[in-house]
């Protein structure tokens, strides 16, 4: 029996016509950087893929940079910014963003702290994961001749939050101060227009509205200046070389057309399961608490995220798993052991509930039978996760 995957946020199954697209192309030979015909029919793949991403991403053919994904794209973005913006200016070594940032848009500004003398100015949240808007007014009031970038997730990946993108954009731009947006978790899922956004650069990844993994894009205007972070054949204006994959680009723009084509009617969709299934956990389980704003606008209308008082996630995450039901806690790992999650601390939660989360997230093969799979196993797999981790618990926390 297939398992009832409720992991979209991690990465979706491929779509179909993403798929045949790809296997298609790959069956074809030839580097997009020869001259031969080989080359030249691989290089007309690639060039015809940019323009149909670009046009899906509300974007011009030329501001469309390939990588291999959206933390590629994310440090490119952060230290190729920096590091222009800084060499021009060298007043310029804040690099505002936020404290819910995905780890690839945290840890470059981290890094770059540590190793080239940056500032990471990191903004707070409300207790519903929307960045504090007077925060960053008050920080480029003061401090505009002295920021290099502002770099903040259009969509948050853990509780579904979206952030006010033209607000922070028209913000910014009255200093002239370029916005960084990591859009990973938005293509696909809510309207996306990177010309009528106002932002320097986005960051996308295909594997998250059903291309396939180890394809992305920076989508970068085209008068902005960026340091390369790798040398070599000077492909993608010089920004990012590296052999080019035919292949990938094809399907990510495939997966593209088909994700914004059809994503009204899929967020109506996923909108409807994502109500009914809170509904159905607040009744289920009482003392159960929804983390990110409520669905609507504001919300991702595939996310479902919970904290469950009392139950470790990743208890939770495995008795879930024994019952053919996938599922994460959306929390950072490092070196295999669980932490608890840096964005639910961020909206002012206790270590112990940000320890205590499970997400659901649904995507596009998502039907209502999953979600009466996983009711009909979650409040017993809560109770047995909450008696597991008492002990571990009370080790940790006292």
């Amino acid at each position: 029996m297939s398992p009832h995957y409720l992991d979209h946020a991690a990465t979706t199954p491929m779509l179909e016509r993403a798929r045949t697209a790809y296997f298609e192309e790959l069956a074809r030979v030839g580097n997009p950087s020869a001259l031969h015909k080989s080359g030249r029919l691989a290089r007309s793949v690639v060039e015809d893929a940019r323009e149909r991403m670009a046009r899906a991403l509300g974007a011009h053919p030329t501001e469309l940079i390939w990588t291999s994904g959206g933390t590629e794209a994310d440090n490119i973005a952060l230290k190729g910014l920096y590091w222009a913006r800084h060499s021009a200016d060298p007043r310029r070594t804040r690099i505002v963003t936020t404290a819910i940032e995905h780890h690839a848009g945290l840890d470059p500004a981290h890094w770059l702290e540590a190793e080239h003398g940056a500032t990471a100015v990191v903004l707070p949240v409300d207790r519903e994961g929307r960045v504090d808007i007077a925060a960053l007014r008050a920080e480029v009031a003061e401090n505009f001749d002295h920021i290099a970038l502002i770099s903040v997730m259009w969509a948050n990946n853990e509780v579904g939050a979206i952030q006010p993108i033209h607000e922070i954009v028209n913000i910014a731009t009255e200093h002239g101060i370029p916005v960084h947006a990591d859009a990973v978790q938005a293509v696909g899922h809510v309207p996306v227009d990177f010309k009528a956004s106002g932002l320097a650069t986005m960051a996308v990844s295909a594997h998250k509205f059903g291309g396939p993994v180890g394809v992305g894009a920076l989508v970068a205007r085209r008068d902005l200046t960026i340091t390369p972070l790798t040398h070599g054949g000077g492909q993608e204006r010089k920004i990012r070389s590296g052999t080019l994959n035919a292949a990938g680009f094809h399907a990510a723009a495939v997966a593209a057309e088909q994700a914004v084509a059809e994503l009204a009617d899929e967020a109506e969709r996923l909108g409807a399961l994502q109500r009914d299934l809170i509904r159905r956990i607040g009744e289920a389980i009482p003392d159960a608490r929804l983390s990110g704003p409520q669905p609507g606008p504001e919300r991702l209308p595939g996310n479902v995220h919970f904290i469950f008082p009392g139950c470790a996630a990743e208890a939770l995450m495995f008795v879930l798993d024994s019952h053919g039901v996938e599922a994460s806690n959306g929390s950072a790992c490092t070196a295999g052991v669980a932490q608890a999650s840096h964005v639910l601390m961020a909206m002012g939660r206790s270590e112990r509930d940000a320890a205590s989360t499970m997400r659901f997230s649904l995507g596009h093969t998502t039907v209502p039978e999953d979600i009466d799979a996983l009711m009909a196993v979650l409040p017993e797999a809560v109770e047995r996760a909450r008696k597991v981790a008492g002990t571990f618990q009370q080790e940790v926390f006292g």
